[in-house]
């Protein structure tokens, strides 16, 4: 795929350095079907060019012809030589022309639109391999808007390049042919001088105007990050009355963009009037040029016709000569960032040599593991345990000791700065990422969903699960019959990020999402702490039966849910502080039981208070009862 040709790099000043990047998605060569496109594409282009050059001789022709100035003897036939034939060859020649035009872009526009898809296909795949500490630092809302600007970027690279930047100089090339044959070098000179002083100028000022595009990119990104983030965090913006406070910061978003979009029509419109005045005056030049020679019988009127045609001719490509290259600019301006994303490289990469995992009864062991996000802040000090196969382990401790860190470790989010982390006796940086992400389950605290049904979500633990296999999972993680009575089942969309269910109900999504992989390996994040206890207690009793002859890693804020643990390692300040099972721990009298302590207060206090408003209002319910 695209994602194994040649890296693309941004070079803004530097145009046919990026069309050279670019060519091998334009001439891919396991496609020949598009190459002979492109081949076709090119023969009708120059045909088409060959073709526009008679127009004008047939207009001249024709004027010559009117007045009894034709001398044409032995060139054309007979019968082509009258003025009426001479005028229908003219506007035949104009429509041959417009069709092969269109059919040089209808052949071309599947090998752009070819280019377009590979090459965001390799900025979707790329995107997938940076690590999640460049996700956690990106904003989703910039990078859609890059990938999106980068991508009509390239679109527009791609097809102004090939379609109007060649045809265009080879038109002028026979421009210029004809005329310092037909009439002397002076009207080459002033034609040439003029394209020549067109070009200058309309580089000079697409520069210039360069600064204002990336302005209002900047600001067109922020407003749309604003915006989706906004959105995102729809309900807390509600919780806090912050509409306005969004608004406005939206709207000076777009205030910024506002500014920068009418500096760049503006300057678009001085650009167009300086374009307008250097190619009007080169053309008045050679028209008073010619018209001198009219009178003194060095031409015929059909020549102050042909050349005029032929400047009018020049003056569509030229005015696209400056169109494509504000495009090309524009175009290279917008796939700047994407092209810098492209060459971010990713944090965990899988070693040359690198193997498939086997897993055999899933073992898992950390082995003196130091880690840090910023080396001025250590996470892991030299942590050591071991998850036996089919036992379940604990890690808990206070927030901020490290225990959400070892769960990303183990699916190799990050890379550990020393020591090892083994399943099975196998390094996870020795083996590939997708074999060992496929041996692992993991249930979250925060179960984010995607906004599709309910059995596509599930579904997305094994994507080639049958409909009874997705059935069979949701009855095992307990949500079965909640599903079976909705009134679309298992097609009942989930909004976005699953907000249309509840927690628990994502939580049991989750769950069967996990069941349907069947990994021998579980990782249970904190996947009740963020639950009422009720719903906790439900949770809990589904993910026992998951977690059953399992190699089970949980991470816990809710000491109640570890109870049942083979053993129990709590951490502190990144050190592991104490291990045994929920007896020895509490036996000990140390963190654990500290923690243990307070949790069951809190637990105790909040039992109570429940039983107090269940009591207020069976107290209502008694008092509003009418007398019998």
């Amino acid at each position: 795929m695209a994602d194994k040709k040649k890296k693309v790099s941004a070079d803004d000043s530097n145009p046919l350095g990026t069309l050279a990047n670019l060519w091998p998605y334009m001439w891919p060569s396991d496609r020949l079907d598009l190459k002979m496109r492109v081949v076709w594409a090119t023969v009708f282009l120059i045909l088409s060019k060959f073709i526009l050059i008679l127009v004008p001789y047939f207009f001249k022709w024709a004027t010559d012809a009117l007045n009894g100035k034709l001398d044409m003897a032995g060139l054309l036939p007979a019968f082509l030589l009258g003025a009426v034939a001479l005028v229908i060859l003219y506007n035949f020649t104009r429509i041959a022309q417009v069709g092969l035009n269109q059919l040089r872009d209808a052949l071309f526009a599947s090998v752009g639109q070819y280019a377009v898809r590979q090459l965001a296909y390799r900025t979707f795949v790329h995107m997938h391999q940076l690590s999640l500490r460049f996700h956690l630092e990106r904003k989703t809302g910039g990078l859609s808007r890059i990938i999106e600007r980068g991508t009509k970027g390239i679109e527009t690279i791609v097809r102004f390049t090939i379609l109007n930047s060649v045809p265009t100089l080879i038109e002028f090339l026979l421009t210029a042919g004809i005329f310092w044959w037909s009439y002397g070098f002076s009207y080459l000179a002033v034609t040439a001088f003029t394209v020549w002083a067109y070009i200058w100028f309309t580089i000079r000022a697409s520069d210039w105007r360069i600064g204002i595009r990336r302005a209002m990119n900047d600001s067109d990104t922020d407003a749309n990050t604003k915006a989706i983030d906004s959105l995102l965090n729809f309900e807390t913006v509600k919780y806090f009355g912050n509409e306005e406070m969004e608004a406005r910061r939206f709207d000076q978003s777009m205030a910024r963009y506002e500014k920068s979009a009418t500096e760049v029509w503006t300057s678009l419109g001085w650009l167009n009037f300086g374009q307008g005045v250097i190619f009007g005056i080169g053309t008045a030049v050679v028209m008073v040029m010619s018209a001198l020679a009219v009178q003194r019988g060095e031409q015929t009127i059909g020549d102050f016709v042909f050349v005029n045609a032929m400047l009018m001719q020049l003056s569509f490509p030229l005015n696209f000569i400056g169109f494509v290259y504000r495009e090309i600019r524009q175009g290279l301006t917008d796939i700047e960032q994407m092209f810098e994303l492209l060459e971010v490289e990713a944090e965990v990469l899988d070693k040359p040599d690198a193997v498939t995992l086997a897993i055999g009864q899933g073992a898992i062991a950390f082995k003196d593991v130091h880690f840090s996000y910023d080396p001025q802040r250590p996470i892991l000090k030299g942590i050591s345990f071991e998850v036996p196969a089919g036992k379940t382990v604990a890690v808990v401790g206070p927030s901020g000791a490290g225990k959400s860190t070892i769960s990303r470790l183990l699916y190799r989010f990050y890379d550990i700065q020393q020591g090892s982390i083994t399943i099975d006796g196998q390094d996870v940086r020795n083996v590939t990422q997708k074999s060992l992400r496929s041996a692992i389950g993991m249930v979250p605290q925060d179960t984010v969903l995607f906004n599709d049904t309910i059995a596509y979500n599930i579904r997305y633990g094994r994507p080639a699960a049958s409909d009874a296999e997705i059935e069979q999972a949701a009855e095992v993680a307990q949500i079965g019959r909640f599903i079976t009575e909705l009134p679309d089942g298992f097609q009942t969309k989930v909004g976005e990020r699953g907000l249309k269910l509840s927690g628990g109900e994502k939580q049991r999504v989750a769950i069967a999402r996990t069941v349907l992989k069947a990994p021998p390996i579980l990782i249970l994040d904190e996947a009740t702490s963020a639950l009422d206890t009720t719903t906790e207690q439900e949770i809990q009793a589904a993910l026992d039966v998951v977690s059953k002859n399992r190699t089970t890693l949980v991470i816990a804020h809710r000491l109640s849910t570890v109870v049942d643990a083979d053993e129990i390692i709590v951490l502190k300040g990144g050190e592991i502080s104490e291990r045994g099972t929920h007896s020895e721990l509490l036996a000990k009298g140390g963190l654990y039981a500290s923690m243990w302590n307070r949790q069951r207060e809190a637990t105790q206090a909040e039992e109570h208070l429940r039983q107090v408003r269940e009591s207020d209002e069976l107290g209502v319910v008694v008092r509003k009862a009418p007398a019998t």
